[in-house]
């Protein structure tokens, strides 16, 4: 074969990665030399010692390489022809040439540092503006992300979130899909018996017992569960076994505040507490208070499901939904599998129980969204309180967009200041990076002391912010997260806030600013415009949102609800007053605090039970699926409460012995079952006839917000179905002196239990938590957010005067009075804002509309609201830019005309 015809060997090469290296860090004007010199004793080695070691000697020498003579990059020879560019006389001799140094070197960062803190001091104004207006963006927006924190966290702490699941029933009734968490007793063990997907299974049913340990006594809320419940839920614990603990019949597990609170220390492992003077039981363990972001957080006790034996509610019927299921799924297993198998569970046994089981459905819903999704849609679980989570979401990245506006708003403004800096700087060879590097770092200059403002106003809000979302925020200052979240956020909003100035700022031309040439153009549209109205128009949205919120909820609090709120009081009739009841209305009555007295299935501004499958004279089958609200109650109901009787009488079953199956209707009832005559007429459900003997006025037992629902009142089967006392106190008395007459009764007959109770207007009142919460909320941040625009308004203002200080002079002496100064320099301000209205408004209006779409009983947004909202944005705007149009009017016109 000829020799010169073989394929030469490839060429061996240094490892490339440390060639590139090399490239990155040596000066230009040295990369080929030393590039050479390295390959050519790379090559000699290879012959010597092997490609190998080679290879290891080049990466040892790149690195050896890596010195002061070999980075230092050659002169630059660019200063002498930029001013030979802008036209100057220079002598180059007199120009030493210099290298670039690199924008992060230590001389060139404490250089910006030092020029960011002169421009600080010498425009304390501007600064000021600037610091206060991001401190008080930060502080808001922060509190905010710490609110929607809390809530998106609401029952994510359990190591096992993923797999925990609520059982729910579906259903359809009179055309239309409900859902409804309440299951069956016996669903839990079957579900854990029938399907291996589900690794374990607890039922829920919450309880209220007065507790006894030694001398303490205390009314408190608990729940029975399955001994699986710890393991599903894995709240930590003080003492106690997390498996054994409920595993018996007779043990319970307290919270570290109850047992303080019972025996003054977390030490009560095997101590006894009782119940309702009935039945002990054994302490096998203590938990740690349980968490504000839990559905479970007003648990103060845990019983075994053995003991549920609640008179009436422990039914082991199907078609009896009582209490609460929660599953636990084996790993890596779909829920959506799990659904398509168990949805017919229920179904199957209450086949013949119940007319129509063909949409009898149950499904899983994920403890992900058990706080945030609680909204019924066409029989699904969609939205709900995750909408008002993503409002406040977008409210925090407005409140901090605006603040960040300001600054950028007032730095452009204020480039006229910075443009011979600029063009000083790159005649004197800065590169435009190097600009852009210094002007960023003071903007986060800036943000950090924003931050540390902000910091200072968390710290001093935040109680007050608590007591408004009636929550239990904290800032964890221990933690080092938290402080790199806050150096992120600061550098974040420096970055947001200071990206557009520095760009703007570094592309001015040297030439134009040193020759004197430049100058801001004031054109009919410009980002700084745009900026403003970007501002006002998120702000006359949240002045809408206020405006509508506040109107809907005066709206619903002005709804007649039926009965009279003042002096009634609820309690519950504990212990042995069932038995003494009769007594106890009569000395009640006689001692002067009370005018009326009844007894019912539970307060009158609760929903209690809820009732279908009635029948009727004409009805249908489709009306079985009517579902009323149902109330039970006695003789005094009418008189103790307040409610109007329309028609026929009330239920007295001391004068009729047939009103044990007597009944009363609302209003809305009669309409919907199309009753003409309704005294008289019988109705038949829970397996026996009922007689209608009156008509009542329609009252509120749910939402004042929603549409009032058919309503069934039944006379008193049993002193037992009938557990609550509504008291009318003697308005001629003090309240705080009806309260000790009451007290002294229920005390004489119930001497073992303390008297609780509630007034019938406060309960009232927390139907309109949610909105007050809401309302109160919005209206802080749409302050807040006024307040920031109108801060940077301000400046913008002040600089605008500034700026037109010398036209404002000529003017003045042409004859300019000071209104017209006033109305020239307000003129801009007042048409952007009357831009962000036009923008604004429709916005507002949709938004509104889309949350108004929630409630039933709703107002119709008018055009009060937005003349409300154009007339307050114009005083706003006005009265922010007048102070310093007015100081620029009045100067003196001689004065005026000396400004540069």
């Amino acid at each position: 074969m000829n020799r010169s015809t073989d394929p030469q060997p490839p060429r061996p090469v240094g490892p490339r990665w440390a060639t590139r290296l090399l490239r990155w860090f040596c000066a230009p004007h040295l990369v080929e030399e030393m590039e050479g010199d390295l390959d050519e004793l790379f090559q000699e080695r290879v012959q010597q010692i092997g490609l190998k070691k080679a290879r290891l000697r080049y990466i040892r020498d790149v690195v050896s390489l890596i010195r002061p003579f070999v980075i230092k990059r050659k002169p630059s020879t660019g200063l002498v022809g930029l001013h030979q560019q802008a036209k100057i006389t220079v002598y180059p001799q007199r120009f030493g040439e210099y290298p670039h140094p690199s924008t992060l070197d230590p001389i060139m960062i404490r250089n910006y540092l030092k020029v960011a803190w002169r421009n600080l001091i010498r425009a304390k104004g501007y600064a000021s503006i600037n610091i206060a207006g991001l401190a008080v963006g930060m502080a808001a927006s922060s509190l905010i992300f710490l609110w929607i924190q809390s809530e998106l966290n609401y029952d994510r702490f359990y190591s096992k979130t993923d797999r925990l699941f609520q059982v729910y029933n579906r259903d359809k009734f009179s055309g239309i899909v409900q859902v409804w968490g309440t299951t069956p007793k016996p669903l839990a063990p079957a579900l854990k018996q029938d399907y291996p997907d589900i690794e374990d299974v607890s039922r829920f049913r919450s309880a209220t017992f007065l507790l006894t340990a030694t001398d303490k006594k205390l009314n408190t809320d608990g729940a029975f569960v399955d001994p699986a419940f710890l393991n599903l839920f894995d709240f930590p614990f003080i003492s106690g076994n997390r498996q054994t603990s409920l595993s018996g019949s007779n043990g319970i597990v307290i919270t570290k505040s109850l047992s303080e609170k019972l025996f003054g220390t977390t030490d009560a492992l095997g101590k006894v507490v009782q119940l309702d003077h009935k039945d002990s039981f054994s302490v096998t363990g203590v938990l740690d208070d349980l968490p504000d972001n839990t559905q479970f957080s007003g648990i103060a006790y845990l019983l075994p499901w053995a003991k549920f034996v609640t008179p009436g509610w422990d039914s082991d019927e199907w078609s009896s939904n009582n209490n609460y299921t929660y599953v636990l799924l084996r790993d890596k297993v779909s829920p959506d599998a799990v659904n398509e198998k168990i949805k017919r569970v229920t179904a199957g046994h209450l086949k013949g129980v119940i007319d129509d089981v063909s949409n009898r459905q149950i499904f899983l819903h994920p403890a992900s969204k058990w706080h945030l999704y609680s909204k019924q849609e066409n029989g699904y679980l969609t939205e709900g309180k995750i909408v008002t989570v993503r409002l406040f979401g977008i409210i925090a990245g407005f409140i901090l967009l605006i603040a960040a506006v300001n600054f950028v708003n007032l730095s452009t403004a204020r480039s006229e200041k910075r443009a011979k800096e600029v063009g000083v700087r790159k005649v004197a060879g800065a590169q435009k990076s190097a600009l852009i590097f210094q002007f960023m770092s003071e903007s986060v200059m800036l943000a950090l002391l924003s931050g540390i403002g902000a910091l200072l106003l968390i710290v001093l809000c935040i109680p007050l912010f608590n007591d408004l979302t009636d929550k239990r925020l904290s800032l964890d200052m221990g933690s080092v997260d938290f402080w790199l979240m806050a150096v992120a956020f600061v550098l974040f909003t420096g970055l947001l806030a200071g990206s557009y100035p520095a760009f703007f700022l570094a592309n001015f031309q040297p030439v134009k600013v040193i020759k004197g040439t430049y100058q801001s153009v004031n054109a009919i549209f410009s980002p700084r415009k745009g900026l403003v109205i970007a501002q006002f128009t998120f702000a006359i949205v949240l002045i809408i949102a206020t405006l509508v919120i506040q109107h809907q909820l005066n709206y619903a609090q002005n709804r007649e609800s039926g009965y009279n709120r003042d002096n009634l009081l609820f309690s519950y009739l504990s212990g042995d007053l069932p038995k003494h009841y009769g007594s106890l209305q009569q000395e009640l009555l006689q001692s002067g605090a009370a005018i009326s007295v009844s007894k019912s299935l539970g307060p009158i501004t609760t929903i209690n039970s809820r009732q279908w499958g009635l029948s009727w004279p004409g009805s249908t089958k489709a009306d079985k699926d009517i579902e009323f609200d149902r109330f039970g109650a006695d003789e005094d109901f009418l008189k103790t409460t307040g409610t109007k009787l329309l028609a026929g009488r009330e239920i007295d079953i001391r004068k009729y012995s047939t009103d044990s199956s007597a009944v009363l209707l609302n209003e809305t009832a009669v309409k919907t079952m199309h009753l003409k005559n309704p005294v008289g007429t019988s109705i038949h459900f829970d397996d026996r006839n009922w007689q209608v003997v009156g008509v009542v006025k329609d009252f509120i037992f749910a939402s004042p917000y929603e549409s009032i629902n058919p309503v069934i009142v039944n006379g008193p089967k049993g002193s037992v179905d009938l557990a609550w006392t509504s008291i009318r106190l003697n308005p001629a008395n003090t309240t705080a002196k009806n309260l000790e007459l009451v007290e002294t009764v229920f005390k004489k007959y119930n001497p073992g239990y303390p008297f609780d109770y509630s007034f019938a207007d406060e309960s009232y009142k927390a139907k309109f938590a949610d909105e007050q919460r809401t309302g109160l909320l919005t209206g802080l941040f749409t302050g807040l957010t006024i307040f920031i625009s109108c801060l940077g308004l301000f400046g913008l203002a002040a600089y605008t005067a500034q700026q037109r200080t010398k036209e404002i002079g000529v003017r003045k002496v042409l004859g300019a009075t000071v209104p017209n100064i006033v109305r020239l320099l307000t003129k801009d301000f007042i048409q952007l804002m009357g831009i962000a209205f036009v923008i604004g408004a429709p916005i507002g209006w949709y938004a509104m509309e889309k949350w108004l779409q929630d409630y039933s009983y709703r107002i119709t947004i008018g055009a009060g609201v937005f003349i409300v909202t154009l007339v307050s944005s114009l005083l706003l705007v006005i009265l922010t830019v007048s102070f310093q149009a007015i100081k620029a009017a009045v100067m003196n016109p001689v004065k005026s005309l000396r400004s540069e």
